[in-house]
């Protein structure tokens, strides 16, 4: 799987992406984790195994509880347009468990590459409340298009 650098700024970090507006992203809460998703495609490339298509995403993780959390885990399924599915789960994200103090957030870009100009990403972190309790919090499903390819509404 293709990586960007890991890094918790975008990979082209500007003031205006660094202040994106949630409600502009794919979001989806759980409990009071609200977890939103701004994917951009990078570039589609030819070598000699075939097409590649690149896409970064960056996601920020807002805690609206009043404890702190901490990321233990994430879970990724990856989807293109032709049924393929990648699956990726690790510790924490970019390296890191980062924990996240009531009414704040983590935001950071990573990256995932196709073989195909379009797919859908999903998937869950897992996380531990300063209570102990470990549950899991949706990452919404958003789309991986590139912008040349035709989109057909079903």
């Amino acid at each position: 799987m293709f990586r960007l650098p890991k890094s918790n700024k975008p990979y082209d970090y500007d003031e205006q992406k660094e202040n994106r507006d949630p409600s502009t992203g794919f979001r989806e809460k759980t409990q009071d984790i609200e977890v939103t998703v701004w994917p951009e495609f990078i570039d589609g490339q030819s070598n000699n195994i075939g097409n590649i298509f690149i896409w970064a995403y960056q996601v920020r993780i807002d805690n609206k509880s009043n404890q702190k959390i901490k990321i233990l885990n994430r879970y990724w399924k990856i989807v293109d347009e032709k049924g393929i599915v990648q699956e990726v789960s690790g510790e924490g994200v970019i390296g890191q468990q980062p924990e996240i103090m009531p009414n704040s957030y983590f935001k950071y870009t990573s990256g995932v590459h196709l073989l195909n100009p379009s797919g859908i990403m999903s998937g869950h972190y897992q996380i531990q409340g300063e209570n102990g309790k470990i549950f899991d919090a949706k990452i919404p499903a958003f789309s991986l298009d590139t912008p040349f390819v035709n989109r057909i509404v079903n």
